[in-house]
């Protein structure tokens, strides 16, 4: 209860207590002084009132000490002086925090700004009816395709304009060369072909990869335990192209198989897609954040783990090995995965590439961020700004964040945009 309320609640009490008529009985002598209690220790917790007139001069503040107080004016080698006022003042021209005074003047002076333009929406699809809530991400679902469209809209409004699909493949789909990845009435390609279709200025963004389609859990064709390459890459240049005559506007191939960006831009080119875009998962890591997103899909690998085409986390160097390649190849984008802890990687792929950089903010930060908030120990709204605002910092020009049509909503909010 506020403050005003129990006042207001306490001294009605009293006035009711002590009106003509009323015999002192109806409000005991000790009910008042438990109200009297409630209302400072109220007013205690309300915090401290705003100080102000504080003296600059600090004239006379420790006489009554009782111990030896140090004084920094005193001596040859004071560390403050006094002004003109005799006020205690520091000898600083630059005085960074004339900068930050103000609301205003940190708007003007803001070096990086996000907005809902930034965002790419990534979205879980199944083909069912209802949607499953995704236990490790609170706040996820697998979407129907209705609910898909539903969610588009909803987003679109907000000025998050650009998606990118991942589906839950059903087991009996699923194979060791992944050929439902190309399947013209799958549920990715009848995915995009909805999602054009009501939202005709939107980008949808398609995932290239053979693990959701996998019987193994793996991005690639498996042979005795080996990922196979080139045999990867050609099932890979059939989805791209699938997707691509579907009508997704940028093909996003997170495989990490060597040669995939100039077999995929070629097949594209070849087939007269040549408008069609290529978002290079450039610098995407064998990490241990990937748990939640692999609950969602269904999709964790059958047997090992993907450290023989992911990259190592002790490596930051060797992102720009991948990042000239896809570069040359003919990316368009290239991307860090995941996010917040390869913000180093981020500022090397910005430092050294003229091409757009995204970031993903994949789903073991944004399940950790919703743990930590459910508990109580952090403030959703602002750590998530506080977030995205880092991966733009950092250089990444586009976001990857489940949180990104929460994240337009709080922008709008507030005004931002």
């Amino acid at each position: 209860m506020k403050f005003s309320a129990i006042l207001l609640s306490t001294l009605s009490t009293a006035a009711y207590a002590f009106s003509p008529g009323t015999t002192f009985g109806r409000v005991s002598s000790s009910a008042i002084h438990v109200l009297s209690e409630e209302v400072e220790a109220v007013a205690a917790s309300s915090g401290p009132t705003m100080a102000t007139n504080v003296d600059k001069t600090l004239a006379g503040i420790d006489d009554a000490a009782q111990h030896d107080v140090f004084d920094p004016l005193a001596g040859n080698g004071a560390a403050l002086t006094r002004n003109n006022n005799d006020e205690v003042w520091v000898q600083q021209r630059a005085r960074p925090r004339r900068n930050r005074k103000s609301p205003a003047v940190r708007g003007m002076v803001r070096e990086n700004i996000v907005t809902p333009a930034n965002f790419i929406y990534p979205l879980f699809i199944h083909d069912e009816d209802f949607n499953q809530p995704i236990v490790s991400m609170p706040g996820c679902e697998r979407h129907s395709l209705d609910s898909m469209i539903r969610e588009v809209g909803e987003a679109f409004e907000l000025g998050v304009k650009t998606f990118v699909l991942f589906p839950k493949v059903p087991d009996e789909l699923k194979t060791n060369l992944g050929v439902e990845a190309y399947n013209p009435t799958g549920i990715v390609h009848r995915a995009i072909r909805m999602i054009k279709e009501a939202y005709p200025d939107s980008v949808v963004v398609t995932d290239v990869a053979l693990d959701p389609y996998s019987d193994q859990g793996h991005d690639g064709v498996v042979e005795d335990g080996k990922i196979l390459n080139d045999v990867t890459i050609n099932q890979l240049c059939k989805q791209a192209v699938s997707q691509a005559r579907a009508g997704a506007d940028i093909v996003a191939p997170s495989d990490m198989m060597d040669g995939r960006v100039g077999a995929i831009r070629d097949a594209l080119d070849a087939e007269g897609f040549t408008d069609v875009s290529i978002l290079a998962y450039t610098a995407k890591y064998a990490s241990a954040y990937y748990g939640p997103f692999r609950d969602a899909l269904d999709s964790h690998p059958g047997f090992g783990d993907k450290k023989t085409y992911q990259q190592d986390p002790a490596n930051g160097r060797e992102a720009l090995i991948e990042a000239a390649l896809d570069a040359q190849e003919g990316a368009d984008m290239l991307m860090v995965k995941p996010g917040m802890p390869y913000l180093d990687v981020i500022r090397r792929l910005k430092d050294n590439s003229d091409l757009p950089i995204a970031a993903y903010h994949v789903s073991g930060e944004y399940a950790m961020i919703k743990a930590a908030c459910e508990r109580g120990w952090l403030e959703e709204k602002d750590v998530v700004l506080e977030t995205l605002t880092c991966f733009k910092r950092a250089g990444a020009d586009i976001i990857l964040t489940y949180f990104a049509k929460q994240a337009a909503q709080w922008m709008k909010d507030d005004g931002l945009y």
